[in-house]
């Protein structure tokens, strides 16, 4: 089966980005970009972000996932430490994030490296989450086989019973990282395939180096 998907054609007209709208540190840039996007309220989830991790198997791999906190120090998500990224990332903790916006024509890409947050703030996240998600995380063993979509629903049933009128504890294979950016590229996208690219790389002197890429 072939499909042809060459006539396909967007032109991106909708704003720029030139050096004199740059601040110096990229996380501020990150906090306005993110602002603009969440106050036009023409994306569901603003905070969805696409991380790459490179698996035990030697292959780069990307899933989306939500970011919860970003701080100048970087960028927080949670997830199952024993899941297929959380056994990629022990490993080599080199990963990239990244978002797109389609609407304002924009994408962020993060270069970084991650770290497991402290066990209160996982904590403290954890007893946030409503109660079904908090039990979804003790249901599943994530990214191993499993035998139905019953065995999970059969699994989740037996908690709740378990856990009724009961506090649910943080499992331990689950809690909070931080990407450390150490380059973020701000894409916007102009016609004629001209697209802005501005690129940020931290110095030694922890200050941040802005360029501009060819598009």
């Amino acid at each position: 089966m072939k499909q042809d998907l060459s006539d396909y054609r967007k032109s991106y007209e909708k704003s720029e980005l030139l050096e004199k709208n740059c601040v110096e540190n990229p996380i501020e840039m990150f906090r306005n970009w993110f602002t603009e996007v969440e106050q036009s309220e023409t994306v569901a989830e603003v905070n969805a972000m696409t991380i790459s991790t490179i698996g035990l198997d030697g292959f780069p791999k990307s899933r989306v996932v939500l970011l919860k906190k970003y701080t100048f120090e970087g960028f927080i998500f949670y997830t199952n430490y024993e899941s297929e990224k959380g056994l990629a990332m022990a490993k080599n903790p080199n990963v990239c994030i990244s978002f797109f916006w389609p609407a304002m024509e924009r994408q962020i890409i993060i270069k970084g490296k991650v770290e497991k947050i402290a066990e209160n703030l996982s904590d403290g996240y954890f007893e946030s989450r409503p109660r079904g998600s908090q039990l979804g995380a003790l249901v599943s063993k994530q990214s191993t086989v499993i035998p139905s979509r019953a065995y999970l629903e059969e699994k989740l049933k037996n908690l709740e019973a378990t856990y009724e009128g009961k506090e649910i504890e943080r499992p331990s294979h689950w809690g909070g990282y931080i990407v450390k950016p150490q380059e973020i590229e701000f894409w916007q996208g102009r016609a004629n395939r001209l697209h802005d690219r501005m690129r940020y790389q931290l110095q030694a002197d922890y200050s941040w180096k802005i360029e501009r890429l060819a598009p």
